[in-house]
């Protein structure tokens, strides 16, 4: 008799539950538009098994990983949506950095750079997105205008000081 063995993988650092309107509605989108296409890979999949010979039927090793992809985003999708929670309106105090925020962050040489703290399942839509749970915007969280804020990056500490913030 053979035993299985399931592979290890040892839990991640949580990610923080917060997510702006806009991203949970893309999340939602996105978990709607997979199962259409999961319908239809189901199809081609089925098409294809049904061509003969599966060891040499590469369109059905095909359909067989993009099933697998979509299932795999789908499960993710499944687990996470339910434990987010919306961030919908601003702060009581605006003149302070919260998640949701719009920083504007000026080196030592005056080089400006616009970020906005965002949840960490949303931060790759925009290259502008930083995700809340990042070194950058851990530091930035409860800074005024003005502040001045060091970061621990891999080339070693950076100073920036809070030019703009704004919802």
């Amino acid at each position: 008799m053979r035993q299985s063995i399931a592979r290890y993988r040892p839990k991640g650092q949580q990610k923080s539950p917060y997510i702006t309107a806009a991203g949970h509605k893309k999340l939602k989108n996105e978990n709607e538009t997979l199962w259409k296409k999961r319908r239809e890979c189901v199809k081609a999949l089925s098409a294809a098994a049904a061509e003969g010979d599966r060891s040499e039927n590469a369109e059905y090793i095909y359909r067989k990983k993009e099933l697998r992809e979509i299932d795999y985003r789908l499960r993710y999708l499944k687990h996470r949506l339910p434990k987010l929670k919306v961030v919908d309106q601003a702060p009581a105090d605006p003149g302070k950095v919260y998640f949701g925020a719009w920083v504007t962050l000026a080196d030592d040489d005056d080089n400006e750079t616009t970020y906005r703290i965002v949840g960490p399942d949303e931060f790759d839509q925009d290259e502008r997105y930083i995700s809340m749970d990042s070194p950058v915007a851990r530091a930035l969280l409860g800074k005024t205008l003005d502040d001045e804020v060091e970061v621990e990056t891999p080339a070693g500490v950076m100073g920036f000081y809070v030019a703009g913030v704004w919802y």
